[in-house]
C-alpha cells in the first residue's frame, strides 16, 4: 500500500493534465510542492493540522500534502493503516469545482472515485469522503449572479449541465461548509466566467473571490495560485488589489511574468503568481521574480514608496528609485483617455478623401470621416500629434518591444479608440522628438513595469518622466541623465529589444 501511494506516479498523469488550457487550469505537481515548501514544514509533522483545498480539480494539492504527512507523522502514528486513515479522515478536506473533478480528485487522493468502495486506500461510509461536491445554483438578480457575477443568459442552464456556481464562493457563511477551522487553505481556483458581454468574449474574474472567502475563515496560512492581472486592478479587482498590496500578512509572492514558465503550454495574459498569507505574522514580503531560468529574490514592501504601484522585477527597483527621486512630471499627463475623439473601434469610414473630411486612423483600415462625426477634442484635429496603439501583446521569451510603434498624426487627422494620443505637438519636429523618446528602451522598460495585460491605458505610462521635447532623445542620453549603471543597462536591454522609427 505504501509503495503504491508513494511511487506510482511515473509518468504523472497530473503533469499531463496540467498542460490543458482553459480558465480552470490544472496545477503541475512541482508547482504544488513549491507552494507547500513556503509553509512551515512542522505542519506536516503535526497530526492535528488540517488542510482545505476549496477548488479541487485534480486533487494534486491534497495528494502532495498526504505524501508529506505520511512521512511527517509516522513517529506519532507508526501503524501505516491507522496513519492513512487518520490523514484522510481527520486532516485533508476538499471542495470540488465540478462533478467530474470530484471524481478525479478522489481517484488521485483515495485511489478510488468512490471512497466507500473496496479499492479506496481509506474507507469512508459515504461516496464523497472528505472531497465534497454539491450542485449549487446561482442567485440571479438583474441578470447577474449576486455571488460571482456570472451572466444568467450564459449559466442559467439545463440541470444536466454544470452550473459553475462554485460552492465555496456561493455562500455568506463558508465556515458552515465543513463546520471546522483550518490551519491551511491552499489551491488553484477557477479564474473567470463569461459575463455575457463583448460578443461573448467578456469575462468576470473569480479567483479573488476565493482568496477573499478564504481569508474570512481566518486560517493560519493561505496560499493560492492566481493570475497576476490583479497587480494593476481593473474589472472587479480594484478593491482586491488595494487590500492585497497593503496587507502585511502576505509574506511571500512568487511571480511568473510568463505564465508558461509555471504552466507549460498555457497562455495567461499578464502571467501568474502564488503567495503565502500568514495570519499571525506581519512584515515585508519576499518577492521572488521568475523569468525563464532566472530567479531573483528581494524582501520589500509590495507597494513602492510614493507610488501606487507594485513593481514586478526586483532588478528594476533601484532603477526606478533613481528616476523617481528627481520628482519630474509624468508622461501619463500627456496621454489621452480612451476614445480621444469619441470614436469607437467600429467607426464607419470611407476609403476616399472628400471636402470636409478628416483622415481617421482605425483598425483594421484607415479612412476618412466627416468632421461632424467627431464629438470630442475637435481642437486636436488640426494639430500635430503622436499616436500609439491602445493595445499591444507579446508572448514568449524576452526581450520584448512592450508597445506598438508610435507614429505622427499630421493636421487634419484623428483616430478611433484603437489608438491613444500620446502627446499633442506644436510642429512636426517636436513630434519626432517625442517619438525618439518613446522608442527608447528606457521608455518602454518603464512601461513594462506597469503593463500587466495587452492594454496600455494612460496609467501604464505613469512611471515615465516627462522630458524636454525641444531635443531628440536616445538611450545613451537617458542612461547618463539618470545615472543608470552598466549592470542596470544590461538588465534593461535584456528585457527590451530595439525599436526603429516607423515614419519620418
Amino acid at each position: 500500500m505504501s509503495d503504491f501511494y508513494t511511487n506510482a506516479y511515473n509518468p504523472d498523469v497530473l503533469s499531463c493534465l496540467a498542460n490543458l488550457s482553459n480558465d480552470e487550469v490544472f496545477t503541475p505537481p512541482d508547482i504544488v510542492n513549491r507552494m507547500l515548501d513556503m509553509l512551515p514544514q512542522e505542519l506536516f509533522n503535526n497530526k492535528n493540522a488540517t488542510f482545505l483545498d476549496p477548488a479541487c480539480k485534480s486533487g494534486v494539492f491534497l495528494r502532495e500534502i498526504a505524501k508529506r504527512l505520511l512521512t511527517g507523522i509516522e513517529d506519532e502514528i507508526p501503524n501505516l493503516k491507522k496513519r492513512i486513515n487518520h490523514i484522510f479522515h481527520k486532516q485533508l478536506f476538499g471542495i470540488a469545482i465540478t462533478e467530474m473533478t470530484s471524481l478525479l480528485s478522489r481517484r488521485s487522493v483515495y485511489c478510488s472515485k468512490y471512497p466507500n468502495g473496496k479499492y479506496s486506500i481509506s474507507t469512508f461510509d459515504n461516496v464523497e469522503g472528505n472531497i465534497r461536491f454539491k450542485k449549487i445554483k446561482h442567485n440571479w438578480k438583474d441578470e447577474k449572479c449576486t455571488f460571482c457575477g456570472a451572466s444568467k443568459s450564459e449559466y442559467d442552464r439545463d440541470e444536466k449541465l454544470e452550473t459553475h456556481a462554485y460552492e465555496f464562493i456561493h455562500t455568506t457563511k463558508p465556515e458552515e461548509i465543513f463546520n471546522m477551522k483550518f490551519d491551511v487553505i491552499i489551491g488553484n481556483p477557477p479564474y473567470q466566467l463569461s459575463d455575457g458581454g463583448g460578443m461573448g468574449s467578456s469575462a468576470v474574474p473569480l479567483y479573488h473571490k476565493f482568496v477573499e472567502q478564504a481569508i474570512k475563515l481566518k486560517p493560519r496560512y493561505l496560499s493560492m495560485i492566481i493570475p497576476a492581472r490583479w497587480y494593476s486592478g481593473g474589472k472587479g479587482l480594484d478593491t482586491f488589489r488595494n487590500e492585497m498590496l497593503t496587507d502585511n500578512h502576505i509574506r511571500i509572492i512568487t511571480d511568473y511574468f510568463n505564465a508558461e514558465d509555471c504552466f507549460p503550454g498555457v497562455d495567461i495574459s499578464g502571467g501568474v503568481c502564488f503567495f503565502l498569507w500568514d495570519r499571525d505574522n506581519q512584515g515585508e514580503c519576499d518577492v521572488i521574480s521568475i523569468r525563464g531560468n532566472t530567479q531573483n529574490k528581494m524582501q520589500r514592501p509590495l507597494l513602492e514608496q510614493s507610488t501606487n504601484t507594485f513593481i514586478r522585477f526586483n532588478e528594476s527597483i533601484a532603477i526606478f528609485r533613481k528616476i523617481n527621486e528627481k520628482g519630474e512630471l509624468r508622461f501619463s499627463e500627456e496621454i489621452s483617455p480612451r476614445r480621444p475623439f469619441g470614436l469607437s473601434s467600429s467607426v464607419n469610414s470611407k476609403s476616399t478623401e472628400a471636402f470636409g473630411t478628416v483622415k481617421v486612423f482605425a483598425y483594421p483600415n484607415n479612412g476618412f470621416i466627416s468632421r461632424k462625426e467627431i464629438n470630442r477634442n475637435e481642437e486636436w484635429i488640426d494639430q500635430y500629434k503622436v499616436f500609439i496603439a491602445k493595445a499591444y501583446g507579446e508572448r514568449g521569451d524576452f526581450p520584448y518591444l512592450v508597445t506598438a510603434k508610435p507614429f505622427i498624426g499630421e493636421p487634419n487627422t484623428c483616430c478611433s479608440e484603437t489608438y491613444l494620443v500620446a502627446k499633442l505637438c506644436k510642429d512636426k519636429q517636436e513630434a519626432k522628438n517625442v517619438i525618439s523618446y518613446m522608442i527608447t528602451r528606457f521608455f518602454r522598460f518603464l512601461v513594462l513595469l506597469k503593463k500587466n495585460t495587452q492594454n496600455t491605458s494612460r496609467d501604464v505610462y505613469s512611471l515615465i518622466p516627462l522630458q524636454d521635447f525641444s531635443e531628440l532623445w536616445t538611450d545613451e542620453k537617458l542612461y547618463k541623465k539618470y545615472d543608470i549603471t552598466k549592470n542596470e543597462i544590461a538588465f534593461i536591454e535584456s528585457m527590451i529589444r530595439p525599436m526603429e522609427i516607423l515614419n519620418e
